[in-house]
């Protein structure tokens, strides 16, 4: 829950100077940026099921 809260905190200093320095956001549209998100992390978890099924 730490490691959670802690990427949250810098992700809200991070936009917070983006904004205050009048840069665009380090991120792609909103929901297919998290959907982007989300699927890099299915597709590590996947990986970590099925190989080692596969070295066998």
């Amino acid at each position: 829950m730490q490691e959670i809260l802690l990427a949250i905190l810098a992700g809200l200093i991070v936009g917070f100077v983006f904004a205050l320095v009048k840069l665009p956001i380090p991120a792609p549209p909103a929901l297919p940026g998290i959907m982007g998100i989300v699927g890099i992390y299915l597709g590590y978890k996947l990986y970590e099921m099925i190989w080692p099924m596969i070295m066998k």
